[in-house]
């Protein structure tokens, strides 16, 4: 088999299939990056892989459904530069992503190593703000016996853990804001008349979105099952995810005053400061030509098609949008001249500013962060228990002790793997020297032989 891309690559007696048209080799996901043909291969299967974890608008039955965990973007936009497949499985019904004004601009050293700068006013007007939804199941078949009925949905007339928080169904209100240490649900024992209140533990503040009420098989009876969903709203904060279609990933380093960003002799300022030193070893040329084909589909009012292939060396991708922004009375290559927010003076160099269709991932610092001052610790060993869900301590290992050996620091050492660690006090008596004891038996040194009065040392 001998399979040709392009009509000149076909030769007679050698080529035995030509595929329809040359993105057809691409998949269902490669085939939504623009300009992927510009782009060096990794960077297309980077995005291949980040495009599936965007914060987008997933379905569109999303308050039917009972998904364990969802995320959604409130304000998606439709990309104003975007593949012909893009159109194909219409897209525009599950965007993932915003178009921002991106100015490509190392402004201050919050830039640096893949990080981006995100104008504030932007952020306060709801840009990349997305929620969380989590559902929960609860089954209260599962807290009795089989066949034992005595278990309802309700809540005791006058009981003061309830605090007109919970409805008289035992469930929370629809829209009600629950926070740590609110009363969640409510059930009832009808052969004892016992109320049992359950209450919300997460660490996290949400509004209940949904509630979903499950009867037996039949229809009839009590309800036994309850599905609630809690909408969680995450907008987006330093440590955030974020990435560009062409496998350009970032995290939100700071929220820079808008009167600060640099700006644009007809007032715009950049929504996005992207550090310059991102593009030459990633040669992620399609990003650069996204930009100027967004900056002249915003001018003209119109979407540009973007799949790969479509331009070639006599048809240049560079000439063709150069000569739409030269059209509109803006530079050919898409640079413009950008004053300090600070000090209002010109920059000294043209600054490539344009339209890039920008993704929030669903990595959130808010899911990944680990602190402990103090907590739980392990029986044996009496070191803090390790686990992000336990609230427990990060491992200091054997690396990381050589580092701190290589440096001479002792005090230091001293204090990571003793003080936090498993620093404990003891109690020895003066004359026999043995230590108290620990266990619940009488302890042997109540009266001590050599003297009355017992003098214990602490170590």
């Amino acid at each position: 088999m001998n399979v040709a891309i392009f009509e000149d690559e076909v030769f007679a007696g050698v080529t035995t299939h030509q595929e329809l048209f040359p993105h057809s080799l691409l998949s269902v996901i490669a085939n939504f990056i623009p300009f992927s043909d510009l782009n060096q291969s990794p960077r297309n299967m980077y995005q291949c892989q980040m495009g599936k974890q965007t914060m987008g608008f997933p379905l569109l039955t999303y308050q039917d459904r009972s998904d364990n965990k969802l995320y959604r973007l409130q304000t998606p936009q439709s990309p104003l530069v975007r593949p012909s497949m893009y159109d194909y499985y219409d897209m525009d019904n599950y965007p993932i992503g915003t178009n921002a004004i991106v100015a490509v601009i190392s402004y201050t050293g919050y830039d640096m190593e893949d990080a981006m700068i995100v104008n504030k006013a932007s952020w306060e007007r709801g840009f990349a703000h997305g929620s969380v939804y989590k559902s929960e199941f609860i089954d209260l078949s599962e807290k009795i016996k089989q066949g034992d009925s005595s278990l309802v949905f309700g809540i005791k007339p006058g009981d003061p853990r309830v605090l007109q928080k919970l409805d008289d169904d035992g469930l929370p209100f629809i829209g009600a804001k629950l926070q740590y240490g609110d009363p969640y649900y409510s059930y009832l024992n009808l052969n004892t008349g016992e109320s049992f209140v359950m209450y919300y533990k997460s660490k996290e503040n949400c509004v209940v979105d949904n509630i979903k009420v499950c009867s037996n098989d039949t229809g009839s009876g009590k309800f036994k099952c309850v599905c609630i969903t809690m909408r969680v709203p995450r907008n987006p904060t330093i440590g955030d995810k974020f990435a560009s279609r062409h496998g350009q990933k970032g995290i939100l380093s700071r929220l820079w005053p808008a009167e600060d960003m640099p700006f644009t002799e007809s007032g715009m300022v950049p929504d996005i400061l992207f550090n310059p030193h991102g593009f030459p070893s990633r040669m992620t040329i399609g990003m650069l030509i996204e930009s100027m084909a967004g900056k002249s589909a915003a001018l003209h009012g119109l979407c540009h098609d973007a799949t790969p292939f479509i331009f070639s060396e006599e048809n240049s991708a560079l000439e063709y949008f150069g000569e739409m922004l030269k059209a509109a009375g803006y530079n050919f290559y898409g640079t413009e001249r950008l004053y300090s927010g600070i000090s209002g003076l010109e920059l000294e160099a043209d600054i490539f500013i344009g339209v890039v269709y920008y993704q929030r991932l669903r990595h959130m610092v808010s899911d990944k962060f680990q602190v402990r001052t103090t907590g739980a610790r392990d029986r044996v060993t009496n070191q803090p228990i390790g686990g992000r869900n336990v609230q427990g301590g990060i491992r200091f290992g054997e690396m990381e002790r050589d580092a701190l050996l290589a440096h001479g620091t002792s005090f230091l050492l001293h204090d990571r793997l003793f003080n936090c660690s498993d620093r404990s006090v003891a109690h020895v008596c003066e004359v026999w020297q043995f230590t108290l004891s620990t266990v619940g038996e009488a302890t042997p040194f109540l009266v001590c032989h050599a003297q009355q009065k017992i003098q214990l040392y602490s170590v």
